[in-house]
């Protein structure tokens, strides 16, 4: 089922270059539903033959993977919150939000941003939409996109060496990724959990 698709953007991805995967991933990165397994490994492949950089195809996915988040944090940015606010304000107490709910957010997006923002970039499902609620909270930009660029950049390699390594190989290709979404979504948790043993142990301590 996936053939015509990875033919497909083998066929793009040789045509328009890194520019293309620049424009895949952002679309990826943003609210179109396309999976960057379609996107990178086919490109990774390419560089194993010769035809493409390893390296500028990581470097291609990171960029475009930030330029879907930051698209992404803008809109919520300018146009979610306004007509969030006025939904919480006139709806919010038939669904128990409260009416400080947008202030409690940008709280924990200046204190636990960074750690949401990365472990979400981790997680299938979740890296496409955490930017909307960091947006929505205002987290400083400059951190948003270091953690942005930190967690992007973990998953585009593991799909870099995915591609690079096993090529055409449609089922341990499949099995690889697999794995490897398990392997993260287990990392992040993990990360979670440390995270929050420290500031309780600091919380104590204070």
């Amino acid at each position: 089922m996936l053939e015509p698709i990875v033919s497909f953007i083998l066929r793009t991805t040789e045509q328009l270059g890194y520019p293309g995967i620049i424009i895949l991933m952002a679309l990826e990165s943003s609210f179109f539903p396309f999976p960057s397994e379609v996107i990178i490994p086919p490109a990774a492949y390419l560089a194993a033959k010769g035809k493409m950089n390893i390296w500028l195809v990581i470097a291609s996915g990171i960029l475009g993977s930030l330029l879907g988040a930051w698209f992404n944090y803008d809109l919520a940015l300018r146009l979610g919150r306004p007509a969030l606010e006025r939904l919480i304000l006139r709806y919010g107490k038939f669904f128990f939000l409260p009416p400080d709910l947008l202030p409690k957010m940008e709280r924990f997006f200046a204190e636990h941003g960074h750690v949401s923002t990365f472990v979400g970039r981790l997680i299938p499902g979740v890296r496409q939409y955490i930017s909307l609620p960091a947006g929505l909270g205002r987290m400083n930009l400059p951190l948003f996109s270091f953690y942005t660029g930190l967690g992007a950049g973990i998953w585009v390699c593991v799909l870099a060496a995915a591609g690079y390594l096993l090529g055409a190989k449609e089922e341990l290709l499949k099995e690889w990724l697999h794995r490897s979404s398990i392997f993260l979504m287990f990392f992040a948790l993990l990360i979670v959990a440390v995270y929050v043993y420290f500031k309780r142990r600091k919380t104590i301590k204070t």
